[in-house]
């Protein structure tokens, strides 16, 4: 099989979960595609009217979206940037206060997260997305802690996906696992929107 075709939907999603992540590490011009990217969040995030965002620390080549994120942060002390904190009793994330220079510790998973910062819901979040398909659908890393995680947050977030347009899959179909996405950013631009986003 050539590396660049798609696998069908019938093939297994973790060899294609391993395939894109390998792709997104190798990825010519990263870096570069990272700055067109910020670009596009800093833009999209001038008309949020959200005060508290949650988005990610990350890791295996993801997008970082903290940058943008802080800069949106500085315009009204208001504002909130999250980052996941695991809450293993609840199988869900619970998102605590990030700025940069906050006290850091690694979690359980290797993961770095903010150490005894305030916790809070947030109003949207911002999902990295290993892989993402037609009609919002987000593919992660299969552990379904995003999906119990917005179930349990009410009002429900705007769920966000940013990352790299080499994801987009178009035969990929919606697993339980999967969080429906209400706006999708990548290096192309604001890929779609819904009209809630």
């Amino acid at each position: 099989m050539d590396p660049n075709d798609k696998l069908p939907i019938s093939e297994d999603r973790q060899a294609l979960r391993e395939r894109l992540i390998r792709e997104r590490l190798d990825l010519p011009g990263r870096l570069e595609l990272a700055d067109l990217v910020q670009g596009v969040l800093r833009v999209w995030l001038v008309g949020r009217k959200e005060k508290r965002i949650a988005a990610y620390w990350p890791i295996k080549g993801e997008f970082d979206p903290l940058p943008a994120l802080y800069r949106w942060s500085e315009v009204d002390p208001e504002r909130r940037i999250g980052l996941p904190v695991v809450d293993r009793e609840q199988g869900r994330l619970r998102f605590h206060v990030w700025y940069p220079g906050c006290p850091m510790e690694e979690d359980a998973t290797g993961i770095t997260k903010p150490k005894d910062t305030e916790a809070f819901e947030p109003e949207l979040l911002l999902l990295p997305c290993l892989g993402y398909g037609p009609g919002g659908i987000r593919m992660g890393y299969g552990g379904g802690f995003m999906l119990r995680t917005i179930a349990q947050i009410q009002p429900r977030p705007q769920a966000v996906g940013v990352g790299f347009s080499h994801g987009f899959q178009p035969t990929l179909t919606a697993q339980p696992n999967d969080v429906r996405l209400d706006a999708m950013l990548t290096e192309m631009g604001v890929v779609w929107e819904n009209p809630r986003a």
